[in-house]
């Protein structure tokens, strides 16, 4: 399960909802991703696109697990399609949520601004702010929560996404060659509402890019269907990853 680049991100804080509820039938792999975390980016490396798709790899292949599926949020929606792409004998399946990667797709203002984000409450505060539709899960915790996440990771994030941020989302984007050897079955997930990857200029553009491929859209809903529409989310992803368990 591979997490988004909000400032703050990590591992196990994006999944931790939905690791708990499928926790003890699953098996979930949820790693810091390199320069979030607490994993750093390796000297003399930037980070970016490759280098999260190899170490999703090489993680995988240290734990010795042969055949699995993969799930990201956001930017990791398209180190999973890379990895899915990468990999096509060892990914079963992919799942792309609120994704990045579809060629083409601008930089939003939303996203730039949650790029640049100040770590302390304020940034945290408004950042949160433009994740989310409803403005009543943007509460005094969460901000609190992730304002310390982003005092601790500062330096590390400051490096990543430095401007002219448009670049990144460049960076990121998947080639049509990569996308068309994606083998596995795909959902895509998102939003209706989402500011920050609008569905119209990200998920939508992948429905001709990928071989077999499924979207659900969630009304009412921004960037992140985990925590706003959680219930779904997880049975949406049970069914998909697990459809011989009729649910």
């Amino acid at each position: 399960m591979l997490h988004g680049s909000g400032p703050g991100t990590t591992g196990s804080g994006a999944w931790a909802t939905t690791a708990q509820a499928l926790g003890a039938s699953w098996r979930l792999v949820a790693p810091d991703q390199a320069g979030f975390g607490r994993t750093p980016v390796p000297a003399g490396s930037r980070g970016g696109l490759r280098l999260w798709t190899e170490q999703a790899a090489g993680l995988m292949d240290a734990l010795g697990i042969e055949h699995y599926a993969v799930v990201g949020h956001s930017m990791g929606g398209a180190v999973a399609l890379a990895l899915a792409a990468a990999r096509p004998q060892q990914v079963t399946r992919v799942v792309a949520v609120s994704t990045m990667g579809a060629p083409g797709a601008p930089l939003s203002a939303d996203l730039d601004a949650v790029w640049a984000a100040p770590a302390g409450p304020i940034g945290a505060r408004d950042m949160l702010s433009r994740l989310v539709l409803d403005q009543a899960l943007v509460t005094d915790s969460a901000v609190e929560a992730r304002a310390t996440a982003m005092r601790a990771g500062e330096a590390a994030f400051a490096s990543l996404f430095p401007p002219p941020r448009a670049r990144w989302v460049d960076e990121l984007t998947l080639s049509a060659q990569t996308l068309a050897a994606v083998r596995a079955p795909a959902l895509l997930m998102h939003g209706a509402k989402d500011r920050v990857t609008p569905l119209e200029t990200t998920a939508q553009p992948l429905l001709d890019h990928l071989a077999d491929v499924r979207l659900h859209v969630f009304g009412r809903c921004g960037h992140v269907p985990s925590i706003e529409h959680p219930q779904e989310f997880r049975q949406l992803l049970s069914c998909f990853l697990h459809p011989d368990r009729g649910h």
